[in-house]
């Protein structure tokens, strides 16, 4: 039986690769944080797998910390494959880049460093479209696809999130070349991830959806996102294990782009008894609430820049369909209704 450490269990993306990890048959061992981040994984396990699931047999837990070389070698024993999922995501920038970007970048390597003295070969990693589309796109190119990379030093390159991401992803590609060539790795590059989370414990991306609901902003920015289903995120990390043509690759993992205003017309339709404004902002209001909202700050290098990306890669290697993204805004404004997070 195949045997995964996954990192980052816990989160939101983590969780999900998770269950389709152990639906597919693999023995998981998932790193978390603590005790209680344990328990956390298993409760959302035991809540989507079938009645009789041998859990105890598939599921086992390591704590690891990517700021510390502690118990590596010990989780990654007898190990087939790492997918390191585990990095920081915040909305709204830290006042120190570094917080992000040091754990980012010196997780990844003390994640591959472990693997590769483990004598693990296929390693997955959770990288994000971050990393591929801080930069102005290339003459003659209308989208932003695998073969391109953030310019740390761009205007948008350079956002401390986007950055980590960089920089991270990088030094895996970097290390691999320099000093581990046996080592098969494939990045997934995700963009804003939505879809229902697996219990009440979820990251950064819902709550974008979570803000359109709450109807508070009386206008909206002139943003697009470029969004993806959870599930299809979680898809391509356990495909890629077996896939062998998508070694030494990058995936994008994108249903496609929208504005910020056909997002939230698109739950105003689900939702017609919300109240949510669809009118949209001129930009130098929106430059003037960022003086007072982090979460708005966070948005300004990409207002008035619509990004698109090209994910057909994924679809046609991975096999993947994506699930369209307004089933995954509606199965996330669902979510946050129902478990009360978002007054119904």
């Amino acid at each position: 039986m195949t045997k995964v450490l996954l990192t980052g269990s816990s989160g939101f993306i983590g969780k999900h690769i998770t269950l389709q990890l152990l639906t597919a048959g693999y023995e998981v061992r998932a790193s978390v944080r603590s005790s209680a981040k344990a328990a956390e994984v298993r409760a959302a396990m035991v809540a989507h797998l079938p009645s009789g699931f041998d859990l105890d047999s598939k599921l086992s837990f390591s704590e690891l910390d990517l700021e510390s070389d502690t118990g590596w070698d010990a989780a990654l024993a007898g190990i087939d494959v790492l997918i390191h999922s585990a990095s920081p995501f915040p909305i709204a920038s830290p006042k120190d880049e570094n917080d992000l970007v040091r754990p980012a970048v010196e997780g990844t390597l003390r994640a591959l460093r472990a693997a590769h003295s483990a004598g693990v070969k296929r390693v997955i990693l959770t990288s994000s479209v971050a990393a591929i589309y801080g930069n102005d796109l290339p003459a003659g190119k209308t989208e932003f696809d695998e073969t391109m990379w953030s310019d740390p030093n761009h205007i948008i390159g350079r956002v401390p999130y986007t950055k980590s991401k960089t920089l991270a992803e990088k030094a895996a590609w970097d290390y691999i070349a320099a000093e581990a060539p046996e080592l098969e790795l494939t990045t997934v590059n995700p963009v804003l991830v939505a879809g229902a989370p697996l219990d009440k414990h979820f990251g950064s991306s819902v709550s974008v959806v979570e803000r359109m609901l709450s109807g508070k902003d009386p206008m909206l920015p002139d943003i697009s996102f470029s969004i993806v289903d959870v599930k299809d995120v979680a898809a391509m990390h356990v495909r890629a294990i077996t896939t062998d043509a998508s070694k030494g690759k990058r995936f994008i993992a994108s249903a496609g782009s929208r504005t910020f205003v056909s997002m939230v017309k698109t739950l105003k339709k689900a939702f017609p008894g919300r109240r949510m404004s669809t009118i949209p902002a001129p930009s130098f209001v929106i430059r003037f609430l960022a003086l007072f909202d982090a979460e708005v700050k966070a948005v300004l290098p990409t207002l008035g820049k619509h990004i698109p990306v090209n994910a057909s890669q994924a679809q046609k290697v991975l096999g993947i369909n994506f699930i369209p993204v307004e089933t995954s805004l509606v199965e996330s404004a669902n979510y946050l209704i129902d478990n009360g997070f978002v007054k119904a």
